[in-house]
């Protein structure tokens, strides 16, 4: 059976009901495909006009739910009459065997014809038609595919659009404004994507708590290049550590080894001369950690080039951004952490600790420039499959 390339459309109501971490943990969790790339559109009107176009012409041609779901499009996909604003859409590319049809029986029937709970819009979708069977409401919750034909001419569509109308959608309708909105990072560590698993859509389910807008995400591979610059400033925060807890610890063994009680400041020098040595291994850890690679291991061409080990970042923007997503995360520590907090539930140790939100707005603003949130990963892997 042959690698397809599937699709899933988030809808701007799923989106804006903050029900994105629910849907994404269906499709990564219920199926065996890789999420390859994600992105964030506001459709313009060229856009939405020619989607909506192309569900009612591709394919057997047009049909009843066919054209509910251009209707819906046309309505729902395009800019606020009142604003003029877009709306958000999130873009999700799913890589494997036999994906358009794994990620169709995810979803589940347009008018729900499925048992309650059994697919993405028996949950979070609506279709409510009256005694004479026309349709008084209708949300599916999400877009994707019938057939591998639709899904290459729609990849293709959004891929032609992905530079212009994606990447960090801040200006959406629904996406708050003014001079006390922030943006701030938060990156889903590679221990949540080792296999395919429920972990990343929870995460984003419990950062759903904060009310922040998701308005940027992108799925992608940390280069040697970039964790090194990333990660940077832990190397002064490693070395000052150290001097802390080294001579702690230091002045602990030593007493038990030879029986007498340190002097104070003794170990001093030695645990200034040892502070690099532990930052460059914790350092190096780090990186291998997020890339698979150690710096030291690698020849300078070569930390350009993409890492083993994937990673998505999302950037959300509201009010008190930052400090809402950092306790929602809680500690560094996942032992510190409350229950309920993201590393509680789903860290490991402080390395391996589930997932990185930035500090302060200034931090947010590096860090998003270093992964380039903003750049088009869609269009790249739609070219990459179908050669266009």
């Amino acid at each position: 059976m042959s690698v397809e390339l599937a699709y899933v459309l988030i809808n701007p109501y799923t989106i804006s009901k903050s029900r994105t971490g629910g849907v994404i943990a269906r499709f990564i969790g219920r199926t065996d495909l890789n999420l390859v790339a994600a992105r964030m559109f506001g459709p313009s009107k060229a856009l939405v006009d020619e989607y909506a176009s192309l569900v009612k012409s591709t394919d057997a041609g047009p049909s009843d739910a066919s054209n509910l779901i251009s209707d819906y499009i046309t309505k729902s996909y395009s800019p606020s009459p009142a604003t003029g604003k877009p709306r958000r859409v999130m873009l999700l590319l799913f890589e494997g065997e036999d994906a358009v049809n794994k990620i169709w029986n995810v979803t589940g029937s347009a008018t729900l014809k499925r048992g309650s709970g059994e697919t993405v819009r028996d949950t979070y979708g609506d279709y409510i038609a009256d005694d004479r069977g026309q349709v008084q409401y209708f949300e599916p919750a999400v877009l994707v595919a019938p057939t591998k034909t639709r899904a290459a001419a729609s990849l293709n569509l959004w891929a032609k659009y992905s530079e212009s109308d994606g990447g960090i959608v801040e200006a959406a309708n629904d996406v708050p404004a003014g001079g006390i909105v922030e943006k701030t990072l938060v990156m889903l560590k590679p221990d949540n994507f080792r296999f395919p698993s429920i972990r990343p859509g929870n995460i984003i389910d419990l950062l759903s708590s904060s009310g922040l807008r998701i308005v940027g995400v992108k799925k992608f591979n940390m280069t040697v290049a970039q964790a090194e610059q990333f990660y940077g400033p832990v190397r002064d925060a490693l070395r000052n550590k150290f001097r802390n807890i080294g001579a702690e610890r230091a002045t602990s063994v030593l007493e038990k080894e030879f029986g007498f009680e340190m002097p104070a400041g003794a170990v001093d020098s030695l645990c200034n001369d040892l502070a690099p040595v532990f930052a460059t291994s914790q350092f190096e850890s780090i990186v291998k950690f997020m890339t698979g690679f150690k710096p030291s291991e690698c020849l300078p061409e070569e930390k350009a080039v993409k890492g083993a080990e994937s990673s998505l970042a999302l950037v959300y923007e509201g009010v008190n951004a930052v400090e809402k997503i950092r306790s929602i995360l809680g500690p560094t520590d996942p032992n510190k952490a409350k229950p309920g907090s993201v590393r509680r539930e789903f860290g490991s140790n402080i390395m391996v600790n589930a997932a990185h939100a930035s500090d302060s707005v200034e931090n947010a603003v590096r860090e998003m420039k270093i992964i380039r949130v903003e750049e088009d990963t869609i269009g790249k892997q739609v070219k990459k499959f179908y050669g266009m």
